[in-house]
């Protein structure tokens, strides 16, 4: 069942037992929710005793709207003191939860979820302030094999871009330099690295980058739109990268392609001192599964894409290493992963004292293998792209 207005839609789908509200709510009278009232209501009435009201792609809800939906659910809740119903957020739209949780806060039975937080379960270790500016590093690390690499999965002068996950906008900067897109969307469920990269923009020059803050899982952005998009080292934070590929696959236009990088940590390796480095990155990998993420993801893009429903899958790897620029550019990375790996995410896991002290001193013997002036250094990466199906 469903109804539709000009701007907002409200269906049931019984196999989730989820009510699904999107568009802008944005009612002139209680009459003009009439339609929505009334999907809700039969929705109750059909379903048992949970049920989910999914509001992550409501825009825009003015106060008539939120009032009709007040009075419903409590009426609902009321009614059948078993039923429990469960609102289900965003962060990205800012007053959502706020709001439906004050209700809640009435109502025993009623209850806001977070859907972002589900799939961003690391996201306070990646978004730490003090690892924002070392992301610039690696990125001009990778971009001197990215931008050979780029052109073979289909990127070309000309098209309609979105990068997704954009973290702190480097990337999208380099794709606006070198290939000249007709159009460029980059968004990030970080604010602070919204702003660092509005910031970067600025300092090229560049306006025209269209900077979107918005949840990759469930973007407000339309289907088939984009020529090419780039999700780059963030499908290893998810918890559910499956339903990031969807995301990217919706958006992407019919005979586009989706490109993205992602890691096999494990694999990190130097000389000198390569057992201590490889133990070290072997337990880098333990610790983020710990966290619900997947740092050794990358030789699984094909099957990834394959599953997402993309064909004419293309796969290959890189190693970035302390030969490719500055080794000292090499060794801030390094430090930096330290600091957050060993620093923070071993000390939340409960690691004790002597692991964190042979856990950092991998690190630091790979940072010495990248200063050595006989040293070797290597971080690989894969890069894997897939075309949406005509």
């Amino acid at each position: 069942m469903s109804q539709f207005s000009p701007s907002f839609s409200a269906e049931f789908d019984d196999i989730n037992q989820e009510i699904v509200l999107s568009g802008r709510i944005r009612p002139s009278s209680p009459g003009e929710m009439a339609g929505v009232v009334d999907v809700i209501r039969r929705s109750l009435d059909s379903s048992g005793n949970v049920i989910y009201l999914n509001i992550k792609r409501v825009t825009h809800l003015n106060m008539t709207a939120f009032r009709c939906l007040e009075q419903i659910l409590t009426e609902a809740c009321k009614t059948n003191i078993q039923r429990k119903i469960i609102v289900v957020a965003s962060s990205v739209i800012a007053w959502s939860a706020p709001l439906f949780q004050t209700l809640a806060s009435s109502q025993p039975n009623l209850s806001v979820e977070i859907y972002d937080s589900a799939f961003y379960p690391g996201q306070t270790f990646v978004e730490d302030e003090s690892f924002i500016p070392i992301l610039r590093t690696q990125t001009k690390m990778t971009w001197r094999h990215e931008r050979e690499i780029l052109p073979r999965h289909g990127m070309r002068n000309g098209l309609s871009i979105a990068d997704i996950c954009c973290g702190i906008g480097d990337f999208a900067t380099l794709i606006k330099r070198q290939f000249e897109p007709a159009r460029l969307v980059a968004l990030d469920h970080s604010k602070r690295s919204l702003d660092y990269a509005r910031r970067v923009a600025a300092e090229f020059g560049l306006t025209s980058i269209e900077y979107t803050y918005g949840d990759a899982a469930q973007m407000l952005l339309a289907d088939n739109q984009f020529d090419f998009v780039t999700c780059r080292h963030s499908l290893q934070i998810f918890d559910r990268p499956d339903i990031l590929l969807r995301e990217l696959f919706r958006i992407c236009k019919p005979g586009g392609r989706v490109y993205i990088t992602n890691e096999k940590n494990s694999h990190c390796l130097g000389e000198p001192h390569s057992e201590s480095i490889r133990w070290t990155y072997e337990q880098v990998a333990k610790l983020f599964s710990h966290f619900d993420m997947d740092v050794e993801m990358g030789p699984k893009s094909r099957r990834l894409l394959n599953d997402a429903g993309f064909d004419d899958i293309k796969v290959e790897s890189f190693m970035v290493t302390n030969l490719d620029g500055d080794p000292r550019d090499f060794a801030d990375v390094i430090e930096a992963w330290e600091d957050v790996y060993a620093g923070q995410m071993a000390v939340r896991r409960g690691d004790p004292p002597d692991f964190i002290r042979r856990f950092r001193q991998g690190f630091k013997d790979h940072v010495l293998a990248a200063l050595h002036p006989k040293g070797y250094a290597g971080w690989p990466i894969w890069a894997a792209s897939g075309r949406k199906p005509y």
